[in-house]
């Protein structure tokens, strides 16, 4: 305790606190306020601005800047500190002349220096909290035995500040004990929005969590889904940068190359690794920004030194926000760059209140010979102060904006909104609770601080830039932001551009942005760049923004865009894979060249047989046509045009009916031939069989038993194709694998009848096995004389024509998996038909009908043998192929009966 003598009264001053009214109350005074015992003993009291009134404010500002080591307080602040103190003093002044708010109340105000340090603040701001401390006087007497006058301390009902995050957030914690409210001008961190901590803090700006919400939406306008951030070490950057990266997860679509932290106290090459970090993820070209301006100016240098320059894409939060400070000199790596402001105006009239205030009236700032000395650079003479050579001396004269350079500081507007706030907030109280009281009644004095709050938080009026006032049940401002970029090129005017707002929602007119080099082009930071049309995104492990592009191959499709899927069998992947189209159905065309030769065999073919045919008719009593078995030829000749006859069927468009006649024709035409020809080959082989035993001749030889014999053979196939037909209808199928080559721009459907390989070869192998025992029959018939009888034409003929079906075999099932296979199989099946008909035709018929046209005078009877001479000419055969090998045929000149 220290007393002193006050005038002529014997009485003691009381400086310090014995005892405190709550446990919590003594733990912040014993643990920071030992600074404020030092001052009451040394007899002083720290430098403030004190302004009488009915009601006191608060007043925190960065009037000096953070001083070196052991030393709290640097050089004075032009901008952030003095003309933000004096945007408090002007509003003082602007209320307290109003007669509608606060009428017949005078605002005070206690004014602090911070000197932007969270220590140096907690210490100032205990002056704030003094008159609220209880203190126990009953043992304290003076020396005369009397009790001592203790002056009464000024009691702050709010405070207005502080100005940075860290010291707002500080100072938030002895004033929320003491409930004080709070409002600041300028502290955005996020953590300061948390109601249950900080419940009397609020502020007239926006928190950065509405910031980062505004450069979210920036990027994601642009089109931008990779990027990194770079934050100052401290509350401010890492506050920031901690928001930006927890909405962007919320919001999804972005990512996160590198989150990268600025050293507070950065070391040699620092800012070279970071740049270089920053190249780890080349394509992470947008760079997000909290930062002070020195750590902005450093980044900007080290890339422009890196070669840089034009490559990365700067978003910068308010601490950039329109200033030419952090890229003088560095325009061209800051060109592009967007960077973002609260929402503010230039308020006049505080421009017309400063730029008048000169050292006679302006004496209520103690700071303000100071600043008049930095802004003028000149020295005021002082008492005790030598006056430095070389500098000028201060006249007093200079005037403010005409011999020094002027520019609002962007906080002005809300400092002044700020102390408005405090005001209506203390008028509607006041309204509540004095009604029609001129001056303060007693239910204000003294404010309660929690009431003062919730009438704090319920205001709503325009403010100094004609915006709305108003704080949410958190004690924050509404989000507004105007959207700058730095443009250089291709403007009359280089420098900060206003490209949008933001106000809970981003307004961008983009066509009013320009990058490096005048490119009106949004630059791409991405990780993968979008995948082409028909390629899937395969996603990279742990980074949703970064993916590999694969393309749907074969028939694959794009379902969506991380997956491919398969086309339906008939449908066939778009060009560009987004979907699926029908596969084209294709036939077999009369003009293809595959028909075309088939055609044209079979065309010949016919009009040989018909030639041949008319023949026989028109000759058909003559000996060569008795002598050939006209029954029998007319059936073989009929067989013969059915094998021509079915190549149209094969190459005609696939129908029910067109199905139909392939099942009943396709065989039919070679078993009718095939069993004619057998029952020819059989009759003449049993003939000389018997010949060889007795004279009594052979069963079933005369005409209509060869005819029935042949019928018989041929109802067996006729049978066979009405039980299929039965089993399984004819029907027409589209089959979409025969012509499904890997690349689908060539797949086809391809119409056909419902006639498997293995069905088609079934259809004819009845006609094979004919075929077959005919050559059998033809081989053993072969040593009968070649005058008798046609034993050798037919075994040439089904020679040759087993020759034919063994080259089909291999041609018609090799190309089974070729793209092409319809159309192959369909020609070598009717041209070996064709050519097997064509060989019958011409070894059988031919040679007879030349005879018939050409040379009539050898077309006449021959004289008749009997059954004995065919007895006699099989003897002398058999005996000569006994005699000799190189004579089986025989040499015998036996005229054969052709009349049989």
């Amino acid at each position: 305790m220290t007393t002193e003598s006050r005038s002529s009264h014997q009485c003691c001053w009381l400086g310090s606190p014995s005892r405190y009214q709550t446990w919590l109350q003594l733990v912040w005074v014993l643990l920071v306020g030992m600074s404020l015992g030092t001052w009451a003993q040394q007899g002083t009291q720290p430098q403030s601005i004190k302004i009488e009134g009915d009601i006191t404010l608060g007043g925190l500002f960065p009037v000096h800047s953070r001083g070196p080591a052991g030393v709290p307080c640097g050089e004075v602040k032009r901008e952030k500190g003095i003309h933000r103190l004096e945007a408090m003093l002007y509003a003082l002044d602007q209320i307290n002349s109003d007669p509608d708010l606060l009428p017949n109340i005078t605002l005070g105000a206690r004014i602090l220096d911070t000197c932007s340090r969270d220590t140096y603040a907690l210490e100032q701001s205990l002056t704030f909290v003094q008159a609220l401390i209880q203190k126990d006087n009953s043992d304290v007497r003076c020396s005369n035995g009397e009790p001592p006058i203790i002056p009464k301390p000024e009691r702050v009902v709010g405070v207005i500040g502080a100005s940075g995050s860290s010291v707002s957030i500080m100072v938030a914690n002895v004033l929320r004990l003491f409930s004080i409210p709070q409002i600041s001008y300028a502290s955005t961190a996020p953590e300061l929005s948390d109601n249950s901590r900080y419940e009397f803090f609020s502020r007239v700006v926006p928190p950065d969590s509405y910031q980062a919400q505004a450069m979210v939406d920036i990027v994601k306008a642009m089109g931008w889904n990779y990027v990194s951030t770079l934050a100052s070490e401290g509350n401010y950057g890492e506050s920031g940068v901690d928001a930006f990266l927890q909405i962007s997860r919320e919001a999804g679509g972005l990512c996160i190359a590198q989150s990268i932290k600025i050293p507070r106290e950065p070391r040699p090459g620092e800012f070279e690794k970071i740049i270089k970090r920053l190249m780890e993820t080349s394509n992470a070209r947008g760079v997000i920004i909290f930062a002070n301006e020195d750590d902005i100016k450093r980044v900007l240098q080290t890339a422009k030194k890196a070669n840089l320059t034009g490559h990365f894409l700067f978003v910068g939060s308010d601490s950039w926000g329109a200033k030419n400070s952090p890229i003088q000199d560095l325009e061209d790596v800051a060109e592009g760059a967007v960077t973002i402001l609260p929402k503010r105006a230039s308020i006049d009239g505080f421009d017309q209140y400063f730029t008048s205030r000169s050292l006679e009236n302006n004496r209520r700032n103690i700071w303000f010979a100071e600043f008049w000395e930095d802004d003028f650079k000149c020295k005021l003479t002082r008492p005790g102060i030598k006056y430095e050579l070389g500098r000028r001396k201060c006249t007093g004269e200079e005037r403010i904006s005409q011999n020094s350079q002027y520019e609002q500081e962007g906080k002005v507007q809300f400092v002044i909104d700020a102390v408005y706030a405090m005001a209506h907030a203390l008028h509607s109280m006041h309204i509540d609770l004095c009604p029609g009281y001129m001056g303060v009644c007693e239910k204000m004095d003294p404010v309660e601080g929690r009431m003062l709050l919730q009438y704090i938080r319920s205001v709503n009026f325009n403010g100094s830039a004609g915006t709305g006032v108003m704080f949410n049940e958190n004690g924050d401002a509404p989000g507004r932001y105007d959207i700058f970029q730095y443009q250089l090129s291709n403007v009359s005017n280089p420098g900060y551009r206003l490209i949008g707002q933001w106000t809970n929602h981003l307004r961008l007119n983009s066509e009013e942005m320009q990058w490096s080099g005048g490119d009106r082009k949004i630059p791409e930071s991405v990780c993968s760049f979008p995948c082409e049309s028909g390629e899937r995104k395969k996603m990279v492990k742990g980074v949703p923004c970064c993916w590999h592009c694969e393309l749907c191959d074969g028939y694959q499709y794009l379902l969506d865009e991380f997956s491919c899927d398969m086309c339906p069998f008939d449908m066939r992947p778009l060009e560009n894979r987004t979907g699926c189209r029908p596969t084209p159905i294709i036939k077999l065309e009369w003009s293809s060249p595959w028909a075309i030769i088939p055609v044209f065999l079979a065309i010949l073919g016919i009009l040989a047989t018909s030639g041949v045919i008319i023949t026989f008719i028109r000759f058909n009593d003559t000996p060569i046509v008795r002598a050939s078995g006209r029954e029998l030829s007319y059936v073989l000749l009929t067989g013969i045009f059915l094998i021509y006859l079915i190549t149209f069927l094969m190459i005609a468009e696939p129908s029910t009916a067109v199905c139909a006649f392939r099942r009943l024709l396709l065989g039919l035409g070679m078993s009718i031939s095939y069993s004619a020809m057998l029952t020819k080959t059989n009759r003449i082989y049993r003939i000389f069989e018997q010949g060889k035993k007795s004279v009594t001749p052979p069963k079933f030889i005369s005409p209509t038993s060869q005819l029935i014999i042949t019928f018989i053979l041929i109802s067996v196939q006729v049978l066979a194709v009405f039980i299929w037909f039965g089993v399984m209808p004819p029907h027409t199928i589209i089959d979409y694998e025969e012509q499904k080559p890997p690349n689908p721009e060539f797949a086809r459907g391809v119409l056909k009848c419902d006639m498997s390989d293995l069905s088609l070869i079934l259809c004819l192998s009845y006609s094979i096995v004919l075929m077959i025992t005919c050559t059998v029959y033809a081989i053993k018939s072969r040593g009968v004389p070649e005058t008798f009888n046609e034993a050798k034409p037919i075994g040439f003929t089904m020679y040759t024509t087993c020759i034919v079906w063994l080259a089909f075999v291999p041609i018609f099932f090799g190309t089974a998996q070729s793209t092409e296979k319809m159309f192959i199989q369909t020609t070598t099946l009717t041209v070996s038909m064709s050519l097997s008909a064509t060989v019958s035709l011409g070894m059988l018929y031919i040679p007879k009908v030349y005879v018939i046209i050409f040379h009539p005078e050898q077309n006449v009877q021959k004289r008749k043998r009997s059954f004995k001479a065919v007895v006699q000419a099989a003897t002398v055969t058999t005996q000569l192929s006994q005699k000799s090998n190189d004579k089986q045929n025989g040499e015998s000149k036996i005229v054969p009966d052709r009349s049989q």
